[in-house]
């Protein structure tokens, strides 16, 4: 898809981070990156960067600098950890309950990322964990992903289900989600596990604490007989997230303190032994932008990985939303910094900014083996019969088999019996029938056609804006006394729904339902006739801090579909008879992003590919 056409920086400024949706012209471009051979404004760039960090020194030539955009993975991308493979990065991040979980993204210029598949993506790998979650936090913590000898390992801890196992999978062919291995289930004394093979071919693996043990076995996740505490940080909450090092006869421990809020930070400490002992390094923390204005908060978590010029660069989370921390309906994203590490050193990391500047960045290339999309792309789904339900769609949980499935009348969602909420008369809150898609884009409209022909009241399927199951938008059609309407409704404390009837020139015709950010504060929620979109009602609007921390401050909005009979039936079951709910025309695309509190830049589209 990628031309090479660098895209220039068309930066809207607004006043109050509510511009209007931008018009992208039609064509191929290259997201978020442009390139200066200006001399003078690279300096005052790198200037800018070094009194913000302290210093990033022994910056590249001038005329090779890149600037780019942050984040380089916008929506829910938490907790990044990153590699370099025969270059191509490769990375993972966080996915807690959610599933197919652990998602592997490919690139080979550090913008352009592509879904090549889930580490976590069969129930068979994990048996019986996700049923028996509860918690809407719980699951996949942070993961770490690492390469040895050909093969791809990706460590985390599941922590949930009345257990909180370590688990290990690896693969030779990260493109082929089959080819993961189930899990190899190890006792994990804390969450975030590091893998670290040293020169002499042991391996450690360090945790939340901070905790190092060697790993014995990688191919059944054997543990050795005991672990040491390594690190306790700075004094910051939380000390987790450990990543180790090895350069210069030295070894480096990066890890996240100060817990994942504003208060985030990374930090460091060296040693001469792998078990130490450390010593925290004096100019702490490396990087952080607590105790600022700026537009990207709670940065932390990170990596370090080298790009083929031996240049160095860090991965972390951040959240887009101003000191105010109020409203970041996509939670915490990965973001993407210049690290300078002179030999004997500590790493001298860039601040997190929505413009960055650093190391030149690999030429644009977007030739990637695999069939998943790219993290930026629109979604223009069909579901035509015998395609696979699209990579980057996601559920709460494993699903139950046969809820999903492509058919002809297209994607076809059996109903669960709970509501997106989880209440179904007193029985397991733990089955929705719910699919969505991150949000990707500050600025976006999401719409999908809707065929429902309910045979009893509260029977229902709709669009959602969702966190969780106890923070959600909903826009849904459903029967209420015999009489087919639309229903509006939040999980906002004293919300109330408002409903109105489905005009009659609708009946037993697809109904069009559509979920809009045309600003970064607020959600539109509508429906027209899906025939004659001039029919359309808006239906609610609400405020995207509904949908920003709270019971889902680990994760981020998804935007979907979802289908239920309110509590009709028994256990999970809605009652047998009642119909399912057919959804195609499935249109997301993007408008722009906010790269601080009054700029934006266009969204990654071909508008060529783009419906809405």
């Amino acid at each position: 898809m990628l031309s090479g056409t660098a895209l220039s920086e068309q930066v809207q400024k607004s006043s109050d981070s509510s511009a209007p949706l931008q018009h992208v012209q039609a064509g191929i471009r290259t997201p978020y990156r442009n390139r200066h051979s200006s001399t003078m404004g690279f300096t005052s760039r790198l200037l800018s960067a070094a009194l913000l960090a302290g210093a990033w020194l022994a910056a590249p030539a001038a005329a090779q600098n890149s600037t780019y955009y942050n984040p380089i993975l916008p929506g829910w991308h938490s907790d990044p950890s990153c590699i370099n493979v025969n270059n191509t990065f490769y990375c993972v991040t966080s996915t807690f309950i959610s599933f197919p979980g652990l998602p592997i993204y490919a690139s080979k210029d550090l913008i352009n990322w592509k879904l090549i598949s889930h580490v976590w993506n069969r129930e068979s790998q994990l048996p019986g964990y996700s049923h028996a979650t509860n918690g809407q936090q719980e699951g996949m913590f942070a993961a770490t992903i690492r390469h040895n000898k050909g093969l791809f390992y990706v460590i985390c801890e599941y922590l949930g289900a009345g257990r909180t196992p370590g688990v290990l999978f690896q693969t030779a062919d990260p493109y082929t989600e089959s080819t993961w291995t189930n899990a190899a289930l190890f006792p994990a004394p804390k969450i975030d596990p590091d893998l670290f093979w040293d020169d002499d071919g042991k391996v450690y693996m360090a945790t939340q604490g901070i905790q190092l043990e060697q790993m014995t076995d990688t191919s059944t996740a054997r543990m050795g007989t005991s672990n040491v505490t390594i690190w306790t940080g700075t004094g910051g909450v939380w000390p987790e997230g450990p990543h180790i090092y090895k350069k210069d006869g030295w070894y480096y421990l990066l890890i996240a303190e100060g817990g994942t809020g504003t208060d985030h930070a990374v930090t460091m400490a060296r040693a001469k032994s792998v078990s130490g002992p450390y010593t925290a390094y004096a100019r702490n923390p490396v990087l952080t932008n607590r105790k600022t204005q700026e537009y990207f908060q709670t940065v932390g978590h990170g990596d370090l990985f080298q790009d083929a010029n031996k240049n160095w660069w860090s991965v972390a989370l951040a959240t887009r939303s101003g000191a105010q921390y109020k409203s970041y309906p996509m939670g915490r994203e990965t973001v993407l910094v210049p690290v300078t590490w002179p030999a004997g050193e500590y790493p001298i990391f860039a601040p997190v900014r929505g413009r960055m500047s650093g190391w030149p960045l690999p030429a644009a290339d977007r030739d990637l083996p695999g069939d998943g999309p790219f993290n930026g792309d629109p979604d223009v789904y069909d579901f035509p019969v015998g395609k696979p339900i699209p990579r980057n769609l996601v559920y709460w949980r494993v699903p139950r088999a046969n809820v999903f499935s492509v058919t002809d009348k297209g994607l076809t969602v059996v109903p669960g019996r709970n509501a997106l909420d989880g209440a179904a008369g007193g029985t397991s809150n733990r089955h929705i029938s719910f699919i969505g898609r991150r949000q990707t884009d500050s600025l976006f409209t999401f719409s999908v056609d809707l065929s429902l022909a309910p045979s009893g009241n509260n029977q229902e399927a709709g669009v959602v804006a969702f966190l969780t199951q106890q923070a959600n938008i909903q826009l849904g059609v459903v029967q209420l006394n015999g009489q087919l309407s639309l229903r509006f409704k939040t999980t906002a404390s004293g919300s109330q729904a408002k409903t109105q009837a489905v005009p009659a020139a609708w009946a037993g015709k697809p109904i069009r339902l559509q979920v809009q950010m045309a600003s970064a504060t607020t959600y539109t929620l509508s429906a027209m006739l899906a025939a004659d979109v001039s029919s359309k009602i808006v239906m609610g609007t609400a405020s995207a801090e509904l949908l920003s921390g709270g019971s889902g401050s680990f994760v981020g909005t998804l935007i979907g579909v979802y289908a239920t009979c309110n509590g009709a039936g028994s256990g999970s079951d809605c009652p047998t008879g009642t119909p399912s709910a057919y959804f195609n025309r499935w249109r997301y695309t993007g408008a722009g992003q906010y790269i601080s509190a009054t700029e934006t830049v266009p969204a990654v589209v071909d508008i060529k590919k783009s419906e809405v």
